[in-house]
C-alpha cells in the first residue's frame, strides 16, 4: 500500500505557472506507475498525464500537451507536475495516483491509490 500527498496547488494568474509535487510513503515508490487527474467544478475526474514507473515514458491529455510535464524522482518518491500557461479552464482539484502496471495508464479505473487533492485556481 501507499499514501500519496500532493502539494503545491494555489492561485494563479492566467499565463503563468505553478509545479504540483505528490510526496509517497509505504511500499516501494518505484513499483507504482503515477498519474495526474484533475477534477474541474461539477465536472468529472479527467485525465491529465502519466508517467511509468522508470519515467522513461510518459503520456498527456491533448489539453495539456506542451504546456504540462510530469516527471518523477525515485530516490525522492514524488512525483511532480510543471504546469505552463496556465488558463481559466486549468481550474480544478488536481489528484495524483498509483497504479500497480507497469505502463502509463489513462483511465481512473487503472490507478488503485489516490491522494486528496489540491487545488489549483486560475484567474483570467
Amino acid at each position: 500500500q501507499v499514501q500519496l500527498v500532493e502539494s503545491g496547488g494555489g492561485l494563479v494568474q492566467a499565463g503563468g505557472s505553478l509545479r504540483l509535487s505528490c510526496a509517497a510513503s509505504g511500499r516501494t515508490f518505484s513499483s507504482y506507475s503515477m498519474g495526474w487527474f484533475r477534477q474541474p467544478p461539477g465536472k468529472e475526474r479527467e485525465f491529465v498525464a502519466a508517467i511509468n514507473r522508470s519515467g522513461y515514458s510518459t503520456v498527456y491529455s491533448d489539453s495539456v500537451k506542451g504546456r504540462f510535464t510530469i516527471s518523477r524522482d525515485n530516490a525522492k518518491s514524488t512525483v511532480y507536475l510543471q504546469m505552463n500557461s496556465l488558463r481559466p479552464e486549468d481550474t480544478a482539484v488536481y489528484y495524483c495516483a498509483a497504479s500497480v502496471s507497469i505502463f502509463t495508464i489513462t483511465s481512473k479505473e487503472g490507478y488503485t491509490y489516490w491522494g486528496q487533492g489540491t487545488q489549483v485556481t486560475v484567474s483570467s
